[in-house]
């Protein structure tokens, strides 16, 4: 393992090295995870992206001590994140969260509080809380059987910051949710992240990680095969994106040179060459028209992944 340089802050996950080898009957191994570093300064969200099976809930798993690794080495704030020490700086939203269906929402708080460490004379309260801030107010005293799947997965993110855990890991938590409650965990995370927490977000939901990851891992058969900031891996070198208004289409003189073009409303959205830029505004102007806003070009997340996994496709080929 790597030394962490006297002074450098300490790094709220660091996986460096993990390797998890299945045995598939009757003999044959099948690698899982191989060699996966990773690592997620404090208060930062990280996705860790990619398709069912190409690994992510497993690394989760080896990083909570869920599953024992063939190597690597998992921490949480300098401490090795298997350890008790380690664990209780952790709250955890498995993909599929499971919880007695015979319990109601403030029975099962105060099980998984007490569970965590949260002191008696504030699980009450915190309980209340956390269950009005998912979204579940007024819930307090239904029995999780009578909960739908979107209902419970808004109980497994109360549970897992519970404890108010200073690292919160979060596997597939818009899972089952509409569209308003997948806003309101995303509004969740970023709150989260204001409070001073870290949060690790595993997704195969390319646009929940856009909207609120600072960096993201992307990962493909095992291996991490991109990491950075979501500008750096959507910008598409070369061109611009322009944003303009008061047209009912573009002239002649600058859609000849636009590409991505897409009409809503009002508002008129296209990319040219970055040698055209200065034509297109001219060409905007002269029309009458108002350039709203100009920014480099990027891709979707989307059809960053999908790219990708396609030129992975052609070199297997």
């Amino acid at each position: 393992m790597s030394e962490i340089p006297h002074g450098a802050p300490v790094a709220a996950i660091r996986i460096e090295g993990a390797r998890k080898v299945y045995t598939v009957f009757p003999r044959a191994q099948r690698v899982a995870v191989d060699d996966v570093t990773l690592e997620v300064p404090q208060g930062a969200i990280h996705g860790l992206l990619g398709p069912n099976g190409a690994g992510k809930t497993t690394t989760l798993k080896m990083l909570l001590g869920l599953v024992r690794p063939a190597a690597g080495t998992f921490m949480v704030l300098g401490l090795d994140s298997r350890t008790r020490a380690g664990r209780a700086q952790l709250g955890f939203l498995p993909e599929q969260p499971y919880f007695p269906p015979q319990l109601t929402a403030r029975q099962a708080m105060r099980l998984y509080a007490r569970l965590s460490g949260v002191p008696e004379r504030e699980i009450a309260a915190r309980t209340t809380e956390l269950l009005d801030r998912v979204g579940l107010e007024g819930r307090a005293s239904t029995q999780l059987s009578a909960f739908s799947r979107g209902m419970l997965q808004r109980l497994g993110i109360a549970q897992a910051i519970v404890s108010r855990p200073k690292v919160v890991v979060l596997d597939e938590p818009a899972s089952g949710l509409d569209p308003l409650g997948q806003r309101d965990v995303r509004n969740l995370m970023l709150q989260l992240r204001d409070e001073g927490a870290t949060v690790l977000l595993s997704s195969h939901q390319l646009s929940e990680a856009e909207a609120v990851c600072d960096r993201v891992s992307i990962m493909s058969r095992g291996r991490v095969a991109a990491e950075g900031p979501i500008a750096d891996l959507l910008s598409v070198a070369g061109r611009t994106t322009i944003r303009v208004g008061g047209l009912q289409a573009l002239p002649q003189a600058v859609w000849g040179r636009a590409a991505d073009v897409v009409q809503q409303g009002d508002l008129i959205s296209f990319s040219v060459e970055d040698a055209d830029v200065r034509a297109a505004i001219d060409g905007v102007y002269d029309a009458g028209g108002a350039v709203v806003e100009v920014e480099p070009k990027c891709e979707s997340l989307e059809d960053y992944f999908t790219r990708m996994l396609a030129d992975e496709k052609g070199e297997v080929a």
